[in-house]
């Protein structure tokens, strides 16, 4: 797996853009009719962000944002007092985010292009560093994190969403249910029925072409269950796992929000602090001698 390809499936699939009706498409390029829908239909779901942006004072701290989508985030972190600057790999997302800072009429520092692994500031420039949802999705995440303790302040932060290991999710729907549902459907795979749906006619497409059996191997069917079946790479964490892919750092605080594993029925239920798909981290950076890679 290269960035090359998550680069690609991004900018041809800004998140969530499709789910709202597309910039591109049912708004016609209207960008301001495009944020409220997709803001309304974001916090509306994943109620907790705001909250969970709450537990950090971010008022005149330098900010960095690693992966911008919409720029949802964004924005909730400028009205937070965040002296903000923000990277994305994808000139998509960079072309919609700085759009919403200019509809908006958002104060702003910078925003680049650019990989998390060769982030383009100079050490020591921010205070925070914030990425909602994106480092899991970065294959080389040793790099990235040595960049991000790099730009970070002496015993500055990172405030990261990843995707929990440990939720209902990954551990029922991801492991058990949806890989047994693709095996049922695959001697079908030519029928009308198992067509019907896009996204399973993705997965079957999928699997014909790697074989079935390495389709549904965890290390490659985990990729095509986060974020569609084109999504080339993600990852999900324990805090185990954090501490191994983020050794220049140490957590500083964890927990786990938003209940959600499609197909089951559960998502807004309770149950999202023991077994939610978010794993939120405030990792702090350790003395740059300690944390050298």
């Amino acid at each position: 797996m290269n960035e090359a390809e998550v680069q690609s499936f991004w900018n041809a699939h800004p998140c969530g853009d499709h789910i709202v009706g597309g910039l591109h498409g049912a708004f016609a390029d209207d960008y301001a009719r495009f944020f409220t829908a997709y803001d309304a239909w974001r916090y509306g779901r994943e109620r907790h962000i705001p909250d969970c942006l709450d537990r950090v004072d971010w008022r005149d701290k330098r900010v960095l944002e690693i992966g911008l989508g919409q720029g949802a985030e964004s924005e909730q972190l400028i009205r937070r007092g965040a002296r903000w600057s923000g990277l994305d790999l994808t000139e998509e997302s960079v072309r919609r985010v700085r759009a919403r800072l200019t509809v908006r009429d958002l104060p702003h520092d910078d925003v680049k292009q650019g990989s998390a692994v060769a982030i383009p500031w100079q050490d020591n420039s921010f205070d925070i560093v914030f990425s909602h949802g994106v480092l899991h999705h970065i294959p080389d995440i040793h790099a990235a994190q040595a960049e991000i303790h790099r730009v970070l302040k002496p015993g500055g932060l990172l405030v990261a969403m990843l995707y929990a290991r440990r939720s209902l999710n990954y551990q029922v729907s991801i492991r058990l249910i949806r890989r047994a549902m693709l095996a049922a459907a695959y001697p079908l795979r030519r029928t009308r029925l198992a067509t019907r749906s896009s996204m399973l006619r993705e997965h079957l497409a999928n699997a014909e072409r790697t074989g079935l059996r390495e389709y549904l191997r965890l290390d490659t069917f985990t990729h095509r269950n986060t974020d569609g079946p084109l999504n080339p790479y993600a990852k999900v964490y324990s805090l185990a796992d954090v501490a191994r892919d983020f050794p220049a750092f140490d957590v500083a605080d964890s927990y786990q929000r938003y209940l959600h594993a499609p197909p089951l029925p559960v998502h807004g239920l309770p149950g999202g602090r023991r077994l939610g798909w978010h794993l939120w981290v405030r990792l702090r950076a350790k003395p740059a001698e300690a944390g050298a890679p």
